[in-house]
């Protein structure tokens, strides 16, 4: 969990983002619901529990918009100690990585492109950097 302080009291970002960003289901799954966002802890490209249950909400929204194009793209960030090579290949191995969850949810692979981003510039808080956004319809 990540803190930063204003004035001396700390505040806790971490659950107030992952709330934010995550995918919540659509009432009606015939149309684009929140975007759903995969986040990765540093140099990593291993899912845990929560981004495992982002990408099977994805898949549900994927697989109720058949035919539709799903990209997924993976961003990192620049952290000024990894080469560009690096931070592109870990950002399209999460991307990749959350493509294969897809598909192992029943997401046909036809429709999945994986799309990796140069490296992005810290949000709020560099967590946001280490993100994959899945697409659908897109």
């Amino acid at each position: 969990m990540f803190r930063r302080s204003i004035l001396g009291a700390p505040l806790l970002l971490a659950p107030v983002v992952l709330a934010a960003c995550q995918s919540r289901r659509s009432a009606d799954a015939s149309r684009p619901g929140p975007l759903p966002v995969v986040f990765f802890t540093d140099d990593s490209a291993a899912m845990g529990p929560e981004a495992r249950a982002v990408v099977a909400r994805a898949a549900e929204a994927a697989r109720a918009r058949p035919g539709v194009p799903v990209a997924v793209r993976g961003f990192t960030a620049p952290d000024g100690v990894a080469s560009p090579a690096f931070s592109r290949a870990l950002a399209e191995a999460r991307a990749q990585n959350v493509a294969d969850a897809l598909v192992a949810n029943g997401v046909p692979r036809d429709r999945v492109r994986v799309q990796p981003r140069p490296p992005a510039p810290f949000e709020m808080m560099p967590v946001e950097s280490r993100r994959v956004e899945v697409h659908v319809g897109g």
